[in-house]
């Protein structure tokens, strides 16, 4: 998932996103569709390909050089067949989609070259027969705009190479056919920017709208929405035997409606928002949650932490906060204050149900524990069994 601080712009040049880490997610989502469609695509590509094999028997008869380029033909069926059997039936990567793609495609562009050139009487039709491969390669077979391109403009430089070598053309007619690939070649790479770039303009609303569903607005944690729709429901089970430990710490600002009363709700407003950044800061991007989880109310939920490690974070986020101020507006002087916290942990059982319930229940019976006892302070407990979600 992409979080808010990640830019999703996207490349003026190539339709995809600019920042790496936003296109890596964003590859990661259509992963499944990408492998769906690259074994389509080449399984159809693969027919065709073979069934042009017509045109060669047509052209040259039953001969040594058939069965050559039929042998070709078969080698670009293997290839192209075997990388859309791997897209199906196996889970591949990113990368490796990206990998078979390039391979099926370059080996479908280098037997061309070897039947164009034992056809060479027919580098009219090949030119039409090339074209419509760059359209293939440009936006039916998915990969990377700038795979795609080095593909096919080195298929169109290798192929007026051979039809000036072999084509026995015209000056004019050479130049005519390298002008309508050079054009194919354009138009392929402006319409695949222009799917790269709607596809993710749509991918970047649908996180954008998710966001603003699962995020506080104020301060950018999680709401409260989130902790019941995802983090309260059952996880994919690790095994029966396993134990983990989970810890939560459940925090709230001290004093915070006088803070309100003394300097005003936009000061307020200021102090949530760094009590937020710096819980932020100090938990782990992609592990940890972050939950605003009432007005002054923040939840932590540290997977895989102890008893101990959930003190060490509460000390340090109560220490850094207690010695900062905020400051107020207008620029005169800072808001200073304290939070109070309640740490819980417990193992977690092999049955993956995670016992958010009940330990937020019991670290919020400590975190009013610690305001009793004079706030500014932590007050945590160990459950020896796992609570029940």
């Amino acid at each position: 998932m992409v979080t808010a601080h990640v830019s999703m712009e996207i490349s003026p040049l190539t339709g995809e996103f600019a920042a790496q880490a936003t296109e890596s997610a964003f590859l990661d989502h259509r992963l499944v569709q990408t492998r769906a469609l690259l074994g389509f695509t080449l399984a159809l590509c693969t027919v065709f390909y073979l069934a042009f094999a017509v045109t060669d028997l047509v052209a040259l008869g039953m001969g040594r050089v058939f069965l050559l380029l039929s042998g070709a033909r078969l080698l670009v069926a293997l290839t192209a067949g075997t990388c859309a059997w791997l897209a199906w039936r196996r889970p591949l990567s990113v990368p490796m989609t990206r990998i078979a793609a390039s391979v099926a495609e370059g080996m479908a562009l280098v037997c061309f070259m070897v039947i164009a050139t034992l056809r060479p009487a027919e580098f009219h039709w090949h030119a039409m027969s090339l074209a419509i491969m760059l359209m293939v390669v440009y936006l039916y077979i998915p990969n990377s705009l700038m795979n795609a391109a080095l593909l096919a403009l080195g298929a169109t430089a290798g192929f007026v190479v051979l039809a000036l070598r072999f084509g026995h053309l015209a000056p004019a007619d050479v130049v005519t056919m390298g002008m309508l690939l050079m054009l194919a070649n354009a138009f392929g790479a402006l319409a695949a920017r222009r799917f790269n770039r709607v596809s993710r303009e749509e991918y970047r609303a649908q996180t954008q709208m998710r966001h603003a569903a699962e995020r506080d607005h104020l301060t950018g944690c999680y709401n409260r929405r989130y902790l019941h729709d995802k983090l309260m429901q059952p996880q994919p089970v690790r095994g029966a035997h396993v134990r983990h430990a989970l810890s939560v710490v459940l925090c709230d600002i001290d004093n915070f409606k006088r803070i309100n009363d003394t300097y005003g709700h936009a000061d307020g407003d200021a102090v949530l928002r760094a009590f937020a950044a710096l819980l932020h800061t100090m938990t782990r991007a992609g592990v940890d949650s972050v939950v605003r989880y009432g007005g002054e109310e923040f939840l932590v939920v540290l997977p895989g932490t102890d008893l101990d490690g959930g003190i060490r974070f509460a000390e340090r986020v109560r220490t850094a906060f207690a010695a900062s101020a905020v400051p107020a507006a207008g620029g005169k002087g800072g808001v200073r204050t304290s939070a109070s916290f309640g740490v819980v942990c417990a193992e977690q059982g092999g049955d993956g149900a995670p016992p958010l319930h009940g330990l937020i229940e019991a670290a919020d019976k400590l975190m009013y524990e610690a305001k009793r006892g004079g706030r500014d302070c932590v007050r945590a407990l160990y459950l020896r069994q796992p609570v029940a979600a």
